[in-house]
């Protein structure tokens, strides 16, 4: 595939602009924000994956390259935090997508995403896990042993959801969710990879046939395709997407079973949820 920068039609990059326009002004470099844990239930799932989670968020910036959505207490009682890298739309930023990195965040995930506005290549996020797992490592750094390395996941939106499945290539990756995204087949050398694939119904931009011929042609790993109902190419904070990638991530990332649920199955939370338009799990997702 090639990189996203130059595969995109002008439509996606002006629209994205635009939505990265109307979103939050990015922070001054090291300035940190805290979220209380507080907020409604979403009914993506139709299991409270949408509510925030137990934890309070700050959020860092590591110098002008990378803003990283983090729980306030981390470590507590030798927990180590799974890592979500993410990758922006095309003139996008961080704090286009604060409702759901920080969503993310409060349920005990570290958030790592790229400042870039061009993340289709998904080197500056790989070039994010690199600085996590260094600070892992170092005495004194906030993120010294508070970073399960061993459970990272790749996301983004629009072209950085194409720079999150360019960065899953990489074996330090074990799951992948991006968010309209995909664009067609693409080679996947990952055996450790699963993924879900998520599409908009009424995304103009990114037709969702396009994203599910990629989770189709994604025989090799264990995947699903799920198409939220009603979503626009910019409803990414606020629809489905945002329960339901919670709760992938905390099966994949945290071995959660009530999570496992909601996607495998004959009774899965997602096959049944009129907040999915479609979902479908291949073979190899269903016999994990």
């Amino acid at each position: 595939m090639r990189p996203a920068a130059l595969a995109l039609p002008v439509l996606l990059v002006v629209a994205v602009t635009a939505m990265a326009t109307a979103g939050c002004r990015p922070g001054r470099p090291g300035r940190t924000t805290t979220t209380r844990s507080t907020g409604p239930v979403d009914p993506g799932t139709g299991t409270g994956y949408g509510a925030r989670g137990p934890f309070a968020t700050t959020t860092t910036a590591v110098g002008n390259t990378t803003t990283i959505y983090h729980p306030t207490t981390m470590g507590a009682g030798g927990v180590k935090h799974p890592v979500i890298l993410w990758g922006n739309g095309t003139g996008a930023t961080p704090p286009t997508y604060n409702t759901l990195l920080s969503h993310w965040a409060s349920h005990g995930f570290i958030v790592a995403a790229a400042n870039t506005t061009n993340a289709g290549s998904g080197q500056e996020m790989l070039a994010v896990l690199t600085y996590l797992t260094t600070a892992n490592g170092q005495a004194g750094n906030k993120f010294n042993g508070v970073v399960d390395t061993a459970n990272v996941a790749t996301s983004g939106h629009s072209q950085g959801g194409m720079g999150s499945i360019a960065a899953a290539r990489d074996p330090r990756i074990k799951t992948m969710m991006p968010i309209e995204g995909a664009f067609g087949a693409s080679s996947i050398s990952n055996t450790r990879l699963t993924a879900i694939y998520f599409a908009g119904q009424n995304d103009t931009i990114v037709n969702p046939s396009g994203v599910r011929s990629a989770w189709a042609a994604a025989t090799s790993i264990p995947a699903a395709y799920a198409q939220a109902a009603g979503a626009t190419h910019f409803t990414v904070n606020d629809s489905a997407f945002r329960p339901a990638s919670t709760a992938w991530a905390k099966w994949q990332l945290q071995g959660d079973q009530e999570a496992k649920a909601q996607f495998v199955g004959p009774n899965c939370g997602l096959c049944n949820n009129r907040a999915w338009s479609e979902y479908v799990a291949n073979a190899r997702l269903q016999a994990l």
